[in-house]
């Protein structure tokens, strides 16, 4: 495995096609023949899952053939969600190529690899021409992003004028210390969860405006209950505890901590570009 980044380095697993493959065939069913609903309870990697994904994608409205950016991807199951339910095309980048690579395999089982495209990439260099898109949006990224500022310029430059930018992220609601492991980082060296205004004020210099914002904190602890009393029961092959790996009670269990300590919760913002 060739040298990773940190935060790479934290998502990859190493064997985590086989894990799903595993896993669907505990639910007795064929690569060719899983669905979208199927695969939804491990490649939905965010707070409420495909719950959430429904809710918030449609605040952007997609409609069909558009050109929608999915930044961080993971292993795409958002982006099979958009295309699927809004037919339109999907471009997804995400840092981990083993994500990418996992993703693009559900694509093809799923009958999806004509309409999205997962790539590996940074969310700060996109490898796209200015205008690319019509919209774009991005699910639990930016906690892995210290320079937010420089992401809103980088998707301000990719997006058509008047397109609507997504994000629904983990935002630092206090200063108080987070307990880890958490899902999306070890150790608190590569955690930059920033707080809602720090999003505000980036999209807002790179020239967005801001068009709603909704804080899910409640939402994300209702959720979070009911995962730990899933894998407590042991009741499905396939969730999330297969994408977090090893660590994944840990991760839970810390998460309801800081969600119910109020230092951290998940925030919905849309913003317009020009």
């Amino acid at each position: 495995m060739k040298d990773l980044s940190p935060i790479a380095r934290h998502y990859t697993q190493g064997n985590l096609l086989h894990t799903i493959r595993s896993a669907v065939a505990q639910l007795g069913k064929e690569p060719e023949f899983v669905t979208i609903d199927d695969l939804a309870p491990v490649d939905e990697f965010h707070i409420g899952g495909r719950t959430a994904t429904r809710d918030f994608l449609s605040q952007l409205a997609p409609k069909v053939d558009d050109h929608l950016l999915d930044i961080g991807c993971g292993i795409g199951g958002a982006s099979r969600y958009a295309a699927l339910t809004y037919n339109c095309r999907v471009s997804g980048i995400d840092l981990t190529e083993e994500f990418v690579a996992t993703g693009r395999e559900l694509c093809r089982w799923t009958g999806l690899s004509d309409r999205i495209t997962l790539t590996q990439g940074s969310a700060l260099a996109l490898d796209f021409a200015a205008g690319t898109f019509d919209k774009a949006y991005m699910l639990h990224v930016g906690m892995n992003i210290a320079d937010k500022a420089a992401l809103a310029i980088e998707v301000a430059r990719v997006l058509k004028p008047g397109a609507l930018f997504g994000i629904y992220d983990v935002m630092r609601m206090s200063d108080e210390p987070l307990a880890y492991p958490v899902p999306w980082a070890s150790t608190e060296a590569h955690s930059f969860p920033g707080t809602p205004e720090d999003y505000r004020a980036a999209l807002q210099a790179a020239g967005f405006e801001i068009v709603a914002m909704r804080n899910r904190r409640d939402f994300a602890i209702n959720f979070f209950e009911g995962l730990r009393e899933k894998a407590v029961q042991a009741d499905t092959p396939i969730g999330l505890p297969l994408t977090m790996g090893a660590t994944a009670q840990t991760k839970i269990r810390n998460m309801i901590e800081n969600l119910t300590r109020g230092c951290i919760a998940p925030v919905e913002l849309i913003a317009r570009k020009p």
